[in-house]
């Protein structure tokens, strides 16, 4: 299959030469740059490839075919695979859009001389990570072991912006978490972002392994002048961790506080209701009696019997009133 039909999937094909000097090559002649040892490396980056340019892939670089189909196949567990001299890392990846994270997939191979990221789904260019090399030829220079701490570094980082925003948005949801009407957008709301939280803290955590695998590695890979940059990218991703996690908990005692709030409400609704109606039972109590048809009552022939009735049902009412009002019922 010639390079243009592979066009669609392939973002980045390019030789590094010892000086950090780039050079564009197509698919086809990486075998023959990887033949030459003169301390070049080359860096591949595709999107969501198919199954003929992997094929094509694992034969150029000698690729496990193990590896290969995780890569094929996607919605693989965050990973960190040893084949021989190689590597096999899959770590997920999550952009903020339209108010909500989507996930996606990056899964990396790397040898001695080359490094290939292979995306899917919600995952932002490397082109970024490739630029910055690019620009820090002392970087550049230790080859592909660089070029992953980029790639690792700029995922990791990319995490931070979604936990600041969620943090943002907590902090507006507050005003409503304490609002005195009930309002049924709030818990929903504080549901989503927890649901959110959580994803992203699975999809984070897993990278402290894989970064704790990296710098502990001695067999040339990552040299120990990179292996400082990637103690640096572990820092950040249990800064992320320990991030998700408060923001998880002050979700969860969001969501408490409002529905308790909303149970003190209800009480005291009720309490409401409950002491109206007993000011109102007592008279109500006192005229059923008089409403029944009977001769013999007493004061039913009196003069001054329905005003005196009158006032004795008006001071039932005034005392429970007072009652209720001391006891905060009213």
């Amino acid at each position: 299959m010639t390079e243009s039909a592979y066009a669609a999937s392939v973002v980045n094909c390019a030789a590094y030469e010892p000086d950090g000097t780039r050079r564009e090559i197509d698919i086809a002649q990486i075998s023959d740059v990887l033949a030459v040892d003169d301390g070049s490396f080359v860096w591949v980056g595709l999107y969501e490839p198919g199954e003929k340019l992997l094929a094509t892939l694992q034969e150029e670089f000698d690729l496990h075919p193990l590896a290969v189909e995780d890569a094929r196949n996607a919605h693989q567990r965050p990973k960190f695979e040893a084949y021989g001299d190689s590597l096999f890392i899959a770590v997920h990846t999550a952009q903020s859009t339209e108010g909500a994270i989507r996930f996606g997939e990056t899964h990396i191979f790397v040898g001695p001389r080359y490094i290939v990221t292979v995306r899917h789904g919600a995952s932002s260019s490397y082109a970024p990570a490739r630029a910055r090399l690019e620009r820090e030829k002392s970087l550049l220079m230790h080859g592909p072991g660089a070029a992953l701490y980029a790639v690792l570094d700029l995922i990791v980082d990319n995490f931070l912006p979604i936990v600041d925003e969620y943090n943002r948005l907590l902090g507006e949801l507050e005003n409503d978490v304490f609002a005195e009407d009930f309002r049924r957008e709030t818990v929903q709301r504080l549901y989503w972002l927890k649901r959110d939280i959580t994803q992203l803290r699975m999809a984070a955590e897993p990278m402290q392994d894989i970064l704790s695998h990296l710098t502990r590695m001695q067999d040339g890979l990552v040299d120990e002048t990179i292996q400082p940059y990637l103690r640096d990218v572990l820092d950040h991703a249990l800064r992320i961790q320990s991030s998700t996690e408060t923001l998880r908990e002050m979700l969860t005692a969001a969501v408490g506080v409002n529905l308790s709030l909303v149970t003190v409400q209800q009480g005291e609704i009720v309490k409401r209701l409950g002491a109206w109606a007993s000011l109102l039972a007592a008279p109500t109590l006192v005229a059923s009696w008089y409403g029944m048809n009977f001769e013999h009552m007493p004061e039913l022939h009196g003069r001054w019997s329905y005003y005196v009735l009158i006032g004795a049902m008006a001071l039932v009412c005034l005392v429970l009133y007072w009652k209720f009002k001391k006891a905060r019922w009213l």
